[in-house]
Order: structure tokens, then sequence, then C-alpha cells
């Protein structure tokens, strides 16, 4: 039976476009859409350049209303192109792509000089555009598994890290004191965590000789402290990497692919399945 409707083969075809990324026309989407994530996270980082700005508002102002429409005809194509558009919606990408685009509706809304330090803050959703970047970094697996397993080593490392800035921090308060700028304990600790992690504000700094021989020493377990969760990642990712080189999948074992489900939205399924492992619906209906 080929009982096909034209609303039912563009709506797949749409799904297969904006969802799926191993056709020709799904990496085209994919590929137009990244270059207009990093056009507007650049845009964003020269408006805020006030001579920058100041010159080239018109352009960036256009832009910007260029790439808003782009992303507000691609979030409206989402909605359209599943079945169960609210699940989109109220998902982590949905809320994503939709915080990163009503930003510039709502500056038609509010205008005048009384609120323009709130549209500052709102044109800054803008950055969460960036965000849109992680559907695309189906490479990180490998080091995302790597983190997951390191989990509770880099937990009690980092519960180290906190009691040691606790220990050094009330110490260089007692020896230090209100004078040299350590108020309080949690200023103290404080100024242990900038010096423990090598970044040295210099707001506060230690005066008496025992104080700069503590400082010293922190600074010196800082670069050996940078080392350890580093080290407790690539060892693990090493061993991942050792296993899958070691435990090659056999020549029978199935691919996963880009293929999205137009029911669920769920990624990642076999080649040659034909219902969804999420939510059991056919993955291509209408063939």
């Amino acid at each position: 039976m080929h009982n096909k409707s034209p609303k039912k083969n563009w709506r797949v075809k749409l799904h297969e476009i904006i969802y799926e990324a191993d056709t020709p026309e799904g990496k085209l989407f994919d590929v137009i859409l990244l270059f207009a994530i990093i056009a507007s996270i650049v845009f964003v980082m020269l408006e805020s350049i006030k001579e920058f700005d100041v010159r080239y508002h018109n352009f960036l102002d256009i832009a910007e209303w260029v790439i808003t429409i782009i992303f507000s005809i691609e979030y409206i194509l989402r909605i359209i192109a599943v079945k169960k558009p609210f699940k989109y919606i109220f998902s982590f990408y949905g809320i994503v792509d939709f915080l990163s685009t009503i930003p510039k509706y709502i500056s038609l809304i509010f205008v005048g000089t009384q609120v323009f330090i709130a549209l500052r803050a709102l044109r800054l959703l803008r950055v969460f555009r960036i965000l849109k970047l992680a559907r695309y970094l189906g490479a990180s697996n490998m080091l995302a598994n790597s983190l997951k397993a390191s989990r509770a080593k880099i937990a009690v490392f980092l519960f180290a890290v906190f009691i040691v800035s606790i220990i050094f921090g009330t110490l260089m308060y007692l020896v230090e004191g209100e004078a040299s700028g350590f108020t309080s304990i949690p200023v103290s600790v404080y100024w242990c965590i900038v010096t423990l992690t090598t970044v040295g504000f210099g707001d506060i700094t230690p005066v008496t000789p025992l104080g700069q021989f503590i400082a010293s020493f922190i600074m010196i377990l800082g670069y050996g402290i940078i080392a350890v969760p580093t080290g407790i990642v690539s060892a693990e990712y090493v061993s991942q990497n050792r296993d899958k080189v070691s435990n090659p999948p056999s020549p029978t074992a199935v691919d996963l692919n880009t293929e999205a489900c137009p029911n669920c939205s769920v990624e990642r399924h076999k080649d040659g399945a034909k219902y969804c492992y999420s939510c059991g619906h056919l993955l291509r209906e209408y063939e």
C-alpha cells in the first residue's frame, strides 16, 4: 500500500531535515544553523564593545534581526515537525531555543531610557544560543562518559580542596588579621580559594613574613592540585579508549545513526530499526 498524502510527506521530509543529519538536506540545515549560532554569538560580543557598537550599531541591529528571524522560523518548524510539540517546547533544547529567540522581540515592547538597563540584561539572553551547539557535539560522548565515570573521585578531590581552603583560610585569618584585609574567616577562605586556584586577584595580600610563607606554600600546592582532576579524567578517557580498541564491535554489530523519532524526538536509533526504542512508535510511518 502506497497511499501517501502530500501533507504527510511534507511533514516527514521536514522532520528528516530538521532533526536528522544523515541526509544531505539535514547536513546542510545543521551547517547553516551552526554558522548562524556562531555569528549571533560574535555579534553579541561585538555589541558589548562600546566603541564598536556606536560605530556599527545599525549593522549589528539589522544582523541581529536577520538572525532572530532565522531562529524564529527554525523554532516554529521544529514544533510543526513533531507529533508531540509540547514535549519539544518544554524540553531542554526547546526552552533554550525559546530563550535565545525572544529578547529581540521583547525590545520592541519595552522602550524608553528608563528601562535601558533592563533591556541590556534581556539582550544578554541571546548568549543562550551557544547552548544550541551542544546538540551537534556527538563526538563528545567518550569525554562525557569519562567525566561520569570519574565523578566519585573528583567529588572526593573537591571535598579535600574545600577542607584545605577552610583550614588555610582560618590560619591566615589568625596570622594576618583585619589589618591586612582578612576581616573574617569567609573572606580568608575566599582568598585561599583564589590563591589555591592560581587566579590571584590581588585584592587581599598577606603582609607578615609568616603569612607570606603560608601563601607561597598554597600557591605551590595550587599547581599540584590543578593536575589532579586532569589526571583522573585523562586516565579514565585512556581506559575507555583502550577498551574500545581491545573490544571492537563485531562485524554484525549495528551502528547508531541520527534518525529521530517523529513522535518523541529521541535520537540515536540503530540502522535498520523500524520502531523507536523509547516510545515504540514507527520511525518511518509513511514509507
